[in-house]
């Protein structure tokens, strides 16, 4: 599903250079934020149930912690890069500015299919990849999360590992955790819910009425699903669904201009995302090429899956019904498409605000681990819609207010308060 002629850590810089100009940022800080502070490359030898020694590459990226130590999810991916993980680094830091968190930015990934591996060898793993890294992990230094194919088990294992290693109990050094084990209620849900809370925003804006919306998705993992789950709720209606099945090796894209029922959809897919391709016919799906999400007759575009999906080629296809594309995925979007999105009068919401949700819940998370204090599940999404909805206004009023296209004016408030942190602490 991914367009490996785009780097993404090129794209994440192109953004950054854009805007660095626009705010006329001066050289030494352009040249600290344009890259990341520190970086950790280590292999990872794991016992294999076979008997047999695999060894694993591992990293971990902090780009820049001037605003609070680093956050940022660990990936399971056979296709990972570095360069993907500098890229999510560094849209870490804008992440948690633009909602005004005090955290910084950071990312981690194993080049690794979990799908292929035995819970056994899956749990050797993310505790060898711990033992490699626990002296530059911690609640004051680097937190890290569940991303792409890992999930709150393997952060338990982590979280295991790590205490052993420290000697004592630091719950708050890896969020993302099961409920019950320091697990925050609502983190489930937050990255999907904060996507939908900005575009509920944004359609009000329009002076739109949700309830007479349709959308087209790609993905259908944690953030597709709640996403889909709260904007149908909303009265929208969801009519595409694309995702990879893991069987064929290929994507397809599910489709029924009646809506799909998102809680049927749920109840057959897999832990990976991979749905059930005869039990979505029985329900009245229509089976279509991967790509076919993008080119539906609908008002709301959700890439919710991988970067480097709405290219110029892709874009081509986007149908002239279009109002909104709305960034649930990390950096689905590639610079020279931004400026055919503004001239075709889409309102973009940008990635690093959109999905936001999931490293403000991660904070959440944190704050009641490192109090020993949890709070109920409404409280956490009520206070998650509160930061999503506060962050998505100071970045439409800017906007609105400059004249600026809704990704810049998210760059402009978060490079300036990142800035700002750099030049207080006296790094600049």
């Amino acid at each position: 599903m991914g367009h490996n002629s785009y780097n993404p850590y090129e794209s994440a810089q192109k953004q950054f250079n854009h805007v660095a100009d626009q705010i006329g940022l001066d050289e030494a800080t352009r040249e600290l934020l344009k890259q990341p502070s520190r970086e950790y490359h280590f292999t990872i030898p794991v016992k294999m149930d076979d008997g047999t020694t695999k060894v694993f590459n591992g990293y971990r990226i902090q780009h820049n912690d001037a605003r609070g130590p680093a956050k940022g999810g660990i990936r399971f991916h056979p296709n990972e890069t570095v360069d993907t993980i500098r890229a999510l680094s560094m849209w870490m830091t804008w992440k948690c500015a633009v909602v005004d968190i005090p955290l910084g930015g950071g990312k981690g990934g194993i080049i690794c299919d979990p799908r292929t591996l035995s819970k056994g060898e899956q749990e050797r793993l993310c505790r060898g990849y711990v033992r490699q890294l626990y002296k530059n992990l911690g609640p004051n230094l680097d937190v890290p999360a569940p991303d792409v194919m890992s999930n709150a088990q393997h952060m338990l294992w982590m979280l295991d590992e790590y205490e052993t290693l420290m000697g004592g109990h630091y719950p708050g050094t890896i969020t993302g955790k099961p409920v019950g084990m320091g697990g925050s209620l609502g983190r489930t849900e937050a990255t999907g819910y904060g996507v939908i809370y900005t575009l509920r925003e944004a359609l009000k804006a329009l002076k739109i009425d949700i309830a007479s919306t349709t959308a087209s998705l790609q993905g259908f993992g944690n953030v597709a699903e709640y996403a889909a789950k709260l904007y149908t709720a909303m009265g929208g209606k969801i009519i595409a669904i694309s995702c990879w099945d893991n069987n064929d090796k290929k994507a397809y894209t599910y489709r029924n201009p009646e809506g799909i029922n998102i809680e049927q959809m749920a109840q057959i897919k897999d832990s990976f995302g991979t749905i059930d391709k005869q039990k979505a016919i029985d329900f009245g799906c229509e089976l279509l090429e991967g790509e076919a999400w993008i080119s539906q007759d609908v008002d709301i575009l959700l890439p919710c899956a991988l970067e480097n999906q709405i290219t110029p080629e892709t874009f081509a296809k986007i149908s002239k019904e279009v109002k909104v594309i709305c960034e649930g995925a990390n950096g689905p979007t590639t610079p020279d498409c931004d400026e055919l999105i503004k001239e075709r009068g889409i309102y973009l919401i940008p990635d690093f605000l959109c999905n936001a949700g999931g490293v403000t819940c991660s904070y959440f998370e944190q704050v009641q681990c490192n109090m020993n204090y949890f709070w109920p599940k409404e409280e956490v999404l009520d206070k998650l819609d509160q930061k999503m909805t506060a962050a998505f206004h100071a970045v439409h009023n800017l906007a609105q207010e400059k004249g600026l296209y809704m990704r810049d004016a998210a760059y402009v408030i978060a490079i300036n308060r990142v800035a700002e942190a750099v030049k207080l602490r006296g790094w600049i």
